[in-house]
């Protein structure tokens, strides 16, 4: 190659470089863009979503939380309850699968940027479940039946709770709700109505 071949490939190189600088300057306003109809209506399905889930999953942590104590309170109830936490324990987990966390359709942003308000929003329900999970529960009753009681209409409402939600719920998502709710309510029934038969 010429000398004057390898001084126009420089010289070529150095203007689509200085052009590609050029656009990506003009373009980036700030390091921000503003997100399209379509992605701001995406994040709030996201987000609306995410917001779904994480209340399911502080619903059925706090049912787990609610066996727990009853468990500890009555060790002799072990073999009745058992089985039931753990299906309890398995539904925390499914409904939680999927995550609650939502990326903003802004997220071309600069990290140095601050957060939108629509961000902030999203990440509010995380402090309350956290509170929530570090919350003493409530006084389990000394009568054995009275506790148990006491959690079938824990399960009756987390059950309540899960069917409210099918209303707002995705597709696949109102499908693991409806049969978390069915397991709740066949709890709520073997829990009372079901110890007598």
């Amino acid at each position: 190659m010429t000398t004057t071949g390898r001084r126009a490939l420089l010289v070529a190189g150095a203007t689509a470089g200085a052009t590609a600088l050029v656009g990506c300057d003009s373009s980036s306003d700030g390091g921000t863009r503003q997100p399209t109809a379509a992605e701001r209506e995406a994040e709030r399905v996201a987000r609306a979503e995410a917001a779904l889930r994480l209340r399911a999953v502080t619903s059925a942590r706090g049912l787990l939380e609610r066996y727990d104590a009853v468990l500890a309170a009555h060790p002799a109830l072990a073999p009745r309850l058992t089985p039931l936490r753990r299906s309890v324990a398995a539904h925390a987990k499914a409904l939680g699968e999927g995550g609650t966390t939502v990326i903003p359709a802004t997220a071309t942003a600069s990290p140095s940027a601050p957060p939108s308000a629509g961000a902030s929003a999203g990440a509010s329900p995380a402090p309350a479940a956290t509170t929530r999970a570090t919350a003493a529960p409530a006084p389990v009753p000394a009568d054995p039946r009275a506790a148990l009681k006491e959690l079938a209409a824990a399960a009756r409402a987390a059950s309540d709770r899960h069917t409210a939600a099918l209303l707002t719920a995705p597709p696949e998502y109102a499908r693991l709700l409806a049969s978390v709710a069915a397991a709740g309510a066949a709890h709520a029934y073997l829990l009372t109505e079901g110890a007598r038969a």
